[in-house]
């Protein structure tokens, strides 16, 4: 019977060192912090590496300092052109102040996800739809300064805000696709109007050339001949010198004037 409770006794004693060295004995990661809290009292944060506790006198929470990704659920909001959409987000923050993360906010991360939606639909409601599918930086950085400022009580800092998706309803979309349709048409008539003038312009100063120029219009004339002869085609050409059409087109007035 003495053996055996001595064997009780030792196990027990062990036992009771692991409990105390568990309790005393904490390992903090290089990208964590341990806040202590000294008979409920806050004391400051330690780590990382090996820290030693009061046992039954401290206690240590954990606070992890790595960037936290969270996705902000799709909010259904009306935009200030009454328009009504659906958006989504990503938010990016880390904790920069443990104590504060821990004694100012029961849990930070639901905190910060419900500051991020309703900061969401608070501020593109303020936008217009045009402004949110075109000017997506603008608004990004304004919905990271607003949660940020809220946060930073919490010892929280939000690096980014991102809108990632701008959910239309399908009349807007057929609505957008008609505008975008026409808008390519009018740009299309005002470059083909463009064409037509400059085109016009130009054949106008080559006529003044020509006109200009005593053997211009025969080099056209036989420019347009080896053009024409280049062809493959059934085409019969006989040349006509330019002086026989010129003192043509000056007898035909005088042969109706006779007729007259």
């Amino acid at each position: 019977m003495g053996s055996e409770y001595l064997i009780v006794l030792g196990i027990m004693a062990m036992l009771m060192v692991a409990i105390v060295f568990s309790a005393t004995v904490k390992v903090v990661q290089e990208y964590e912090r341990g806040v202590v809290f000294r008979l409920g009292r806050f004391v400051g944060a330690r780590g990382p590496g090996l820290i030693l506790l009061l046992p039954g006198i401290e206690r240590m929470v954990k606070v992890d300092l790595r960037v936290i990704t969270m996705d902000v659920p799709s909010q259904e909001v009306i935009t200030r052109d009454n328009v009504t959409v659906k958006v989504n987000a990503v938010v990016y923050f880390r904790v920069v102040d443990p104590g504060a993360a821990v004694t100012r906010v029961l849990d930070f991360i639901r905190a910060t996800s419900l500051i991020a939606q309703t900061t969401l639909r608070s501020v593109l409601g303020q936008v217009e739809l045009d402004d949110l599918l075109a000017n997506r930086e603008r608004v990004n950085d304004e919905l990271q300064r607003i949660i940020d400022q809220q946060t930073d009580a919490w010892g929280i800092k939000v690096t980014s805000v991102e809108v990632r998706d701008v959910e239309l309803p399908e009349a807007m979309k057929r609505a957008m696709a008609r505008q975008a349709e026409a808008e390519r048409e009018k740009r299309a008539k005002i470059i083909h109007a463009e064409g037509e003038y400059a085109a016009a312009t130009q054949l106008a100063q080559a006529a003044k050339v020509i006109n200009g120029q005593e053997a211009g219009m025969q080099l056209r004339y036989l420019q347009t001949l080896t053009e024409i002869s280049s062809e493959r085609n059934q085409m019969i050409v006989f040349p006509l010198p330019t002086e026989v059409m010129h003192l043509l087109s000056s007898l035909v007035p005088a042969n109706g004037n006779d007729k007259k």
